[in-house]
């Protein structure tokens, strides 16, 4: 499967990069398998994410989904952005490979971690809902 120009597009000109000084959510992930890491900032308030950050450190892919999920989760509610899947990261980056799909479940786990690491409801609500799956 080639990649596609929004894929190439999230890689060369990645969105939302960065930590900045009004987030109060942070989660960092790293993948054991192949050593990529992902970091997410996240602004939260009122059950809402108002702005989100990413760096990444690894394959395209991963830095591909960090700018994604950044953008899908921008100005969602908490529930909203913990319904977000592998296949929407995929989908917003104009799909990727099956071999890439560890980059699509690091923005998701990242996300979790992110927003679990300050609330018990929250990571309550993760938990159930990977039990369900």
């Amino acid at each position: 499967m080639p990649y596609s120009e929004e894929f190439k597009d999230h890689v060369a000109n990645p969105r939302n990069v960065g930590n900045f000084d009004e987030a109060n959510h942070f989660g960092v992930e790293t993948n054991p398998a192949c050593g990529d890491t992902l970091k997410l900032f996240l602004k939260v308030s009122e059950g809402r994410i108002h702005r989100a950050g990413f760096l990444a450190y690894g394959c395209p892919a991963t830095i591909a989904c960090g700018s994604a999920i950044t953008e899908l989760i921008t100005n969602q509610t908490i529930e909203d952005a913990l319904a977000i899947d592998r296949q929407m990261i995929s989908a917003k980056v104009g799909g990727i490979p099956s071999r890439k799909n560890h980059a699509a479940a690091l923005a998701i786990e990242t996300l979790h971690h992110a927003l679990t690491r300050a609330d018990l409801s929250i990571r309550l609500a993760v938990e159930a809902k990977q039990l369900s799956r």
